[in-house]
């Protein structure tokens, strides 16, 4: 295979790499082979932290430390992943990163495709930016599993060729644009509305945000939109298609939790040692929340009522200067299960207008 991209942060980064692969290889006569997390969030996934092999039925086998994502891939109960998904309705080959062997596990992993594939270029995407982060970052929420990535790409034989791409600057709701700013690299491309065909039909019912807000930007979105459970503010601006390359020697020397964490060889070590630099992991953040929402008592996946609470939360975040939401943090806001997400999208589609389903435009009444 040609090209060869590493989804720094998980599903998102990997819808993203579609994009990339539109945007900067058109000319391509094969798809990409995408490296990535299997990660997704608590909507879709009740366990905390990444899955591994062993968590799938019928994954296929790469390389000695690599196996694929196809379409007919299973989860053993009671997991949940957005990726076969993924793989079966785009073209690409997703390899599964296996983060339970620390940052020299994934590492081994990129030594095992560079040499078995040969591929002529190797870039390491980031949706939002986050894998610039020093970690001491007050806004910092997720930063284990770019670091990880990070870690490892500064590891591989080939570190040399890997080139670092920052896409979307901020839109992931972590790191500022203005503090990215001075740590990006030159541009080099643009996401326009052409690209974002490579992943029309994905963003009918993946629950990334920060890809949403990417597909967005490039097809002309501008305000401010809330994501998360938290209701984060994320500009959406001129910047969010943006394309920048960064120094990966750089990047890795300027963030703390990826040095402290260069040398793990298990999840838990690579867990410990963020505590250690960020205060907490992501993980454990997750495993939080999983305890509050087991507490709870199951509502209804679609109650009677969602118009008039979708009215309600629409006005309220007008009120706060919102014009954009998206459907995940729609769904968090109001207390549904992870089935109402594509039940959400399916009443955005027809008002989202040219905008991709899963980002909801607020609409006074």
């Amino acid at each position: 295979m040609k090209r060869l991209i590493v989804a720094a942060g998980g599903g998102g980064d990997a819808v993203a790499a579609a994009m990339l692969h539109a945007a900067l290889y058109a000319t391509d006569d094969e798809p990409a082979l995408v490296l990535t997390y299997s990660w997704d969030r608590l909507i879709i996934d009740p366990v905390p932290g990444p899955r591994a092999p062993s968590d799938f039925t019928g994954l296929r086998q790469l390389a000695p430390h690599v196996r694929a994502v196809p379409g007919a891939a299973t989860l053993k109960p009671p997991y949940g992943a957005t990726l076969p998904r993924l793989a079966a309705e785009l073209p690409h080959t997703f390899a599964l990163i296996d983060p339970y062997a620390g940052a020299e596990g994934i590492a081994r992993q990129l030594d095992e495709l560079t040499i078995h594939f040969t591929p002529q270029t190797i870039d390491l995407l980031d949706v939002g930016g986050d894998i610039l982060a020093h970690g001491d970052e007050p806004t910092l929420r997720s930063p284990l599993a770019d670091a990880l990535t990070l870690a490892a790409c500064a590891r591989a034989r080939a570190a040399a060729r890997i080139r670092l791409l920052v896409a979307g600057p901020g839109l992931d709701g972590e790191l500022p644009a203005d503090v990215l700013r001075p740590r990006l690299g030159p541009l080099i491309s643009t996401f326009t509305p052409e690209h974002t065909q490579a992943i029309t039909s994905v963003l009918t019912w993946h629950p990334s945000e920060a890809t949403a807000l990417l597909a967005a930007t490039a097809l002309g979105a501008r305000g401010l939109c809330e994501v998360r459970d938290a209701g984060l503010p994320v500009p959406l601006t001129a910047e969010g298609p943006a394309i920048h390359q960064v120094d990966l020697a750089a990047a890795f020397s300027g963030n703390r939790l990826a040095r402290a964490i260069a040398d793990t060889t298990t999840l838990d070590g690579a867990e410990e040692r963020c505590r250690a630099v960020c205060g907490s992991s992501e993980i454990d953040y997750e495993r939080t929340k999983a305890r509050r929402l087991s507490r709870q008592q199951p509502g209804r996946a679609v109650p009677h009522d969602l118009l008039a609470r979708i009215k309600a939360f629409e006005q309220a975040a007008l009120t706060r200067r919102a014009t954009h939401t998206t459907v995940r943090r729609l769904a968090e806001a109001l207390g549904l299960t992870g089935a109402a997400l594509q039940h959400l999208a399916q009443l955005n589609a027809p008002r989202a207008s040219h905008l991709p389903a899963t980002v909801w435009k607020l609409q006074r009444r």
